[in-house]
């Protein structure tokens, strides 16, 4: 008779920065944990030429001795990583290959396609259809399941249409028209790059009535006055900027309604200082406008119906890259089995999920991180400074679920009587 497999005290879907860092501080408190996903598949698949808009020592991942940052990754590759000097891309993205070999138990590179609720926790599924079952499961997928498009863009084939995360290399657009809408860094370092490739022109769309830019940091050691008036955070300099980055548990306990306005508020787009020289090769730039409408021609090219300052006006372009974030939410977080997706309590006009005391969900035993944490826990969830706060606090939360009695019952929905968002942290 064939063994049945064990059911798992822990599976962490995702392996980017907060999926490897929850998994480093489950593997070194004895849970385990079976982890999927490919290791910083995003950050590895993001054009060569990119670079980090934060500064090194507010890019750590997190194991509980702090022995795998970045700092002792590019000491061993003999690289310095100092403040003030931004690191490519593709090194940040081998440095989180590097902290996977060594602070986290083997990583599965297969996908997770669904979470389901199940007897005793829940049911894994991969991609090739094996399922697993957990008594807890923390959901750290990362940034792409909620990428945003314009309404009006939605409709066109990714022939005409792309995201800016889409994209890899983009010497594919060399030589073409291509229009970049958006006002962030995405935005700003795409245009630079293409018109670096080679693209026969390229312009910025932008609601945004201003390009906004991020000032050279201060030096890391000043006088105690200047230290006093604007202190360093991993989320830039200033006060406010503190308190987003050191206090994310004060910000969920904020009324809904403030916590959804500071989200859509705070740390507006904004490019690095860094790019501002690079993308003096973008010059066609329109500022305070909108895309109403659009459609292919046919000479095959796209049509965009843009609202303006001066008016509607018709722009003809070959492609069209939205560099246009993302949005967490709930609706879009398809690895969730739909019951279970209808029964999470959510915050937000985007719906996105509650999270409670120990980034634990509405639903006992699933556990969040990562970008659909941030409309509870506030904007340090939208970068990779985050998951410092984020991946010891959440492996206590499952500690604590497992001495409860593990993940939701059988019948598919929280025990009647629980308040998994109201244990205290």
């Amino acid at each position: 008779m064939a063994k049945a497999n064990p059911v798992r005290d822990l599976v962490v879907v995702g392996a980017g920065p907060y999926g490897l860092s929850v998994a480093a501080h489950a593997a070194a408190r004895g849970l385990g944990p079976v982890t999927f996903g490919r290791p910083m598949e995003s950050w590895h698949a993001m054009p060569s030429g990119m670079f980090l808009k934060s500064e090194p020592w507010a890019s750590h991942l997190s194991d509980p001795a702090g022995a795998y940052g970045l700092d002792a990754y590019a000491a061993a590759r003999g690289v310095r990583a100092e403040h003030g000097v931004p690191l490519p891309v593709s090194f940040f993205a081998a440095y989180g290959d590097w902290f996977a070999r060594r602070a986290v138990p083997a990583v599965d590179e297969r996908t997770v396609v669904s979470v389901a609720p199940a007897p005793e926790g829940f049911a894994v599924t991969t991609e090739d259809g094996e399922t697993l079952r957990a008594r807890t499961v923390a959901l750290a997928v990362g940034v792409l399941p909620f990428l945003e498009v314009p309404g009006p863009l939605r409709h066109l084939p990714r022939r005409y249409v792309t995201h800016s995360s889409h994209h890899g290399e983009l010497d594919g657009l060399a030589g073409r028209d291509v229009t970049v809408v958006g006002a962030g860094q995405a935005a700003l370092e795409t245009a630079a790059l293409l018109a670096g490739a080679g693209a026969a022109a390229v312009r910025i769309v932008a609601r945004a009535d201003r390009l906004r830019w991020n000032t050279l940091p201060p030096a890391l050691r000043r006088g105690p006055w200047a230290a006093l008036r604007a202190p360093h955070t991993g989320l830039g300099c200033g006060w406010t900027n503190k308190l987003y980055a050191d206090a994310p548990g004060a910000f969920r306990r904020l009324p809904a309604t403030t916590r959804a306005r500071l989200f859509d508020s705070a740390l507006g787009p904004a490019g690095a200082w860094w790019l501002r020289e690079r993308f003096g090769a973008v010059t066609d730039v329109r500022l305070g406008h909108r895309i109403t409408a659009a459609a292919v021609t046919g000479d095959d090219r796209v049509r965009l119906d843009v609202e303006g300052p001066d008016g509607t006006a018709v722009l003809e372009t070959d492609h069209v890259v939205a560099a246009t974030g993302f949005v967490p939410s709930l609706d879009r977080a398809g690895v969730l089995d739909p019951a279970l997706r209808s029964a999470l309590r959510t915050v937000g006009p985007a719906r996105a999920p509650e999270t409670g005391a120990l980034f634990e969900s509405s639903w006992p035993g699933l556990f969040l991180a990562g970008l659909l944490t941030a409309p509870s826990y506030g904007p340090s969830m939208r970068f990779v400074f985050g998951a410092g706060y984020t991946a010891g606090r959440l492996v206590r939360g499952v500690r604590r679920r497992l001495r409860a009695g593990g993940g939701g019952g059988a019948a598919g929905r929280p025990r009647g009587g629980e308040r998994a968002l109201g244990v205290r942290a």
